[in-house]
């Protein structure tokens, strides 16, 4: 998942994988770095800040 603000991307990277310049464009901040914070939360990899997001994986 990538949250920007109020805006969550979900991919599901067994099914329907994105392709790399995609994935990328999502979790790449504006600097070219990886958006903060970043969790992993067993299978899920969350890139980006999403309150509801977080209060839904801990």
């Amino acid at each position: 998942m990538v949250a920007k603000g109020k805006k969550v991307a979900r991919f599901d990277m067994r099914k329907d994988a994105p392709d790399k310049d995609t994935l990328l464009a999502h979790m790449l901040g504006p600097t070219g770095n990886l958006r903060a914070p970043t969790l992993r939360a067993g299978k899920t990899l969350l890139v980006g800040f999403n309150d509801e997001v977080y209060q839904s994986l801990t």
